[in-house]
């Protein structure tokens, strides 16, 4: 009997269809119907008690960048106070010439300073002032200074005596920038008088067009200045820099511990001939070596 070779395929078609789904079937009815593998060789996790809280994930950076009292979180108040105590070594090594700095007793973040010009225009101006560091330093502005008393300068403002800082630090860059060099940029200003977009308008006119009215008014802010040296600190702090008349009683003694010269114990050798064995034989490599037969005096 001939087929029609459409309807022949198709039913093989089908035929086959309905194998696999019997087979599939068959499959799923085994798999439920499977015993359960005993837990032999598993670990197991111990049940989870009833009153247990809940796991909570951890509060992204970004949300506490900032904490209270404006320290970056991703360094802390150690990190703060370290990098500050660093900052401060770093002033005392440097040596600065005229400049002595002292940290607040109530808060790291200020320092207190004093500048001595010893020569130059400002000649003989002791200028007392201020450093104030931002909470999160090193990652935020460069440090402020501010003087006591304003000083007469392109750079100083008039009114609040705070110095123009940001024209030489632009942006604080950390590990790059330090404060030994904000303070050596404030003493700079003295002898390098600069009158490019100026704080004080007057005194850069002045100093262009009239420099020994400049000079002047120089004189004047310095003896102002030095009026008010022996004044009590605006800032109530314990570890203000602050001056007090000569007192020969006082200071007489300290001035001679000073000037007197006392010689280390290695100096004491220094300057004295030193005998004794030479450190290599000529014509040897053998250290510590002597004559075997020393000349005859």
């Amino acid at each position: 009997m001939n087929l029609n070779p459409f309807w022949s395929m198709s039913t093989n078609t089908s035929r086959k269809q309905q194998r696999a789904d019997s087979e599939e079937q068959s499959g799923q009815g085994e798999q439920r119907a499977s015993p359960a593998r005993p837990p032999f060789g598993k670990k197991q996790l111990p049940a989870i008690p009833k009153n247990a809280a809940p796991i909570t994930k951890p509060a992204p950076m970004a949300a506490s960048a900032q904490s209270a009292n404006g320290t970056h979180a991703s360094y802390g108040p150690f990190y703060l106070e370290y990098s500050l105590l660093a900052e401060f070594t770093l002033v005392i090594k440097q040596k600065l010439p005229g400049i002595y700095v002292q940290p607040s007793y109530k808060s790291a973040l200020m320092w207190f300073g004093v500048i001595f010009i010893r020569h130059g225009l400002y000649q003989d101006g002791v200028f007392k002032f201020t450093v104030y560091i931002p909470d999160n330093y090193p990652d935020g502005e460069c440090p402020r200074v501010v003087f006591d008393i304003p000083v007469f300068n392109p750079l100083v403002d008039p009114v609040s005596g705070e110095l123009d800082v940001r024209r030489a630090f632009t942006k604080w860059r950390r590990n790059h920038n330090h404060i030994w060099q904000v303070l050596m940029y404030a003493r700079t200003v003295f002898y390098k008088i600069n009158v490019m977009e100026p704080l004080n308008p007057e005194a850069a006119v002045l100093y262009e067009k009239d420099v020994q009215l400049f000079k002047s008014k120089v004189v004047d802010s310095v003896k102002l200045c030095n009026s008010h040296l022996f004044d009590q600190p605006k800032i109530d702090d314990p570890y203000a820099i602050s001056f007090s008349p000569w007192n020969p009683a006082v200071h007489d003694e300290a001035k001679e511990r000073m000037f007197t010269h006392k010689r280390r114990p290695e100096d004491h050798h220094k300057g004295v001939p030193v005998s004794g064995l030479s450190w290599v034989k000529p014509g040897s490599t053998q250290p510590f070596s002597k004559e075997d037969n020393p000349p005859q005096s």
